[in-house]
């Protein structure tokens, strides 16, 4: 299908081709919907900013098929996944280590059909880039620029540059999502400022390549270690590929620095303990680790997805897979608004659903780095000294920190807990909200929540049925639900009735009736069928307005 027709017209722009936009555009295209991706650069990605892809990102893999894509994208998933603090590699102590298995060895949570991956954003990124293309459905321009839009009631027209040619041309278009990143031209042109922190830390992050770094040093490898010196917690080394190449942070405070070539190679030495060795520095890039949500998701027809949305701490890897979370979310709305279907407010609960998601996981974010920073406010000296007596306070500080960060490595509740709670779309059925907690996750279908995981039969999980459609799970067959098949098919809503058979799943799902949306969240369950099956549907495809009281008031945590 042509992605813009010989008017230049298209249903969707999206601005930003890093995982965000590829995602939307992606999970667009696999929904049949035509869409025309922006992006500035040629796709090369010379920092990688993230490379953790969290569970519920690999459940929507599942569902796109490329986790074998992922799997098989570059990174060693034999590397061991430790993570350390130490004062330096080579002759340095090791103050304490928290042990896991390599990517392949992991086991997979029994509330999921996957686990999650390393798979850093240079990986990442052309594999959603495959994905996207694959569809047919999308077109990927790089080299080209966002300049500005122009909304009306009936649609948006953009205006592009081809940075070659510096010539510029418009795009006629339904809907515009700009996912461009924490200095988002979309966001600026709209207006949105942010709230928050604007400054955590001013952090230079280098890609280094050292072949053999394990071999420098005496202790066990790791995925991550970090460093701690007098003066706390400096900086921090990933393994970006399970081989050669090394992600170094070198984390500052809340000053303003700009750090040369040649102080990051002296960084890095210290780190090591040697001077003894050849590196080479790939890239340089100082970043600012920021706390910001935007005060609003966007306009009627145009939205901001991501960072362009959200700024986070990278402490706990939520950033991108938040991100992703977005577009997933926006990808359904929008194939209901292109098609036809959707109602008049349903892209309204964008921002209502994913707004409270984001000021708690970049609060979250931020506590993690408070911890991982706690050493610059009450580390002794003792713990550099020889002896017993060293000995024994780094045994005292390595169990106390151990235990301190284990907030940030064990996170299922923040990547699969997430709930959409007053969401106008979703048809609360008056039981109490469960705990939001960050490392424990129990499987619920209540309104709102993720729809379950269950295996069916060896490699097929409830979560397989879901995606492109809305999907009643009827788990007691003499419950009649043709009338509400009926009002879904009279108004176009794609829908489809699933007959279960299967205890475990019987027992999860918890309702005779569960109704679960395209996005894999519980719309709706009963016991029994609706009396008023029209009034149902017209809910969840976003016929009514959202009310004052649905919005959150939870705010963006400050210092």
């Amino acid at each position: 299908m042509a992605q813009i027709d010989a008017i230049g017209r298209t249903p969707v722009v999206i601005v930003g081709a890093g995982p965000i936009g590829l995602s939307l555009a992606g999970d667009l295209g696999w929904r049949g919907i035509p869409c025309v991706l922006i992006e500035r650069s040629d796709g090369t990605v010379f920092q990688p900013k993230m490379d953790m892809v969290g569970i519920r990102t690999m459940e929507y893999c599942r569902r796109w098929g490329i986790v074998d894509d992922v799997e098989n994208a570059g990174y060693n998933r034999d590397y061991p996944q430790d993570y350390a603090w130490v004062s330096q590699l080579a002759g340095g102590y090791e103050f304490g280590r928290e042990p896991f298995p390599s990517v392949r060895d992991e086991a997979r949570p029994e509330q999921s059909p996957q686990k999650r991956e390393r798979c850093p954003q240079n990986f990442f990124d052309p594999v959603l880039t495959r994905f996207a293309r694959k569809t047919g459905n999308v077109q990927v321009r790089y080299c080209t620029e966002y300049v500005s839009h122009e909304e009306r009631d009936d649609g948006v027209t953009v205006t592009v540059r081809d940075l070659a040619s510096g010539a510029e041309e418009t795009i006629e278009c339904q809907y515009v999502v700009g996912c461009d990143g924490g200095a988002s031209r979309v966001k600026e042109n709209l207006g949105i400022r942010m709230t928050g922190t604007p400054a955590l830390t001013y952090t230079t992050n280098a890609i280094i390549e050292c072949k053999g770094l394990e071999a420098l040093h005496d202790k066990k490898p790791g995925y991550r270690y970090i460093f701690i010196g007098s003066e706390g917690t400096w900086s921090t080394v990933v393994a970006i590929n399970g081989c050669d190449w090394w992600r170094f942070s070198i984390v500052g405070d809340g000053t303003m620095r700009t750090l040369s070539e040649d102080d990051v190679a002296a960084a890095f030495r210290r780190a090591v303990g040697r001077d003894d060795f050849e590196f080479r520095i790939i890239s340089v890039m100082p970043w600012i680790r920021r706390q910001l949500v935007a005060d609003n998701y966007g306009t009627a027809r145009v939205k901001i997805a991501g960072d362009a949305a959200h700024i986070t701490s990278p402490t706990g890897g939520f950033g991108m897979n938040m991100g992703i979370q977005d577009a997933v979310d926006l990808g359904w709305k929008l194939q209901a608004m292109v098609q036809g279907w959707g109602g008049e407010h349903l892209l309204d609960t964008y921002e209502l659903e994913r707004r409270p998601v984001a000021i708690r996981n970049v609060n979250e974010a931020t506590s993690n780095l408070k911890l991982m920073l706690t050493p610059r406010e009450n580390l002794s000296a003792a713990v550099f000294e020889p002896g017993e007596a060293g000995d024994e306070a780094r045994r005292i500080f390595g169990d106390a920190y151990t235990k301190m960060m284990k907030r940030e490595w064990y996170t299922i509740g923040i990547h699969l807990g997430f709930r959409y709670e007053g969401s106008s779309i979703v048809l609360p059925d008056g039981t109490p909200e469960p705990e939001d907690t960050v490392s424990t996750y129990v499987q619920t279908s209540r309104p709102g929540h993720r729809a379950p995981h269950v295996w069916l039969e060896p490699g097929r999980s409830t979560l397989d049925l879901f995606g492109q459609a809305f999907v009643l799970l009827r788990f007691d067959r003499s419950l009649t639900v043709d009338t509400l098949r009926d009002a879904a098919h009279q108004a176009g809503v794609p829908f489809n009735v699933v007959d279960i058979d299967n205890e475990p799943a019987r027992a999860a799902y918890e309702r005779a009736l569960v109704l679960v949306r395209p996005d894999g969240h519980v719309a709706w369950r009963a016991d029994t069928a609706p009396e008023d099956p029209q009034a149902l549907i017209d809910v969840i495809r976003g016929m009514y307005p959202v009310r004052p009281e649905m919005v959150v008031s939870e705010e963006v945590a400050t210092r």
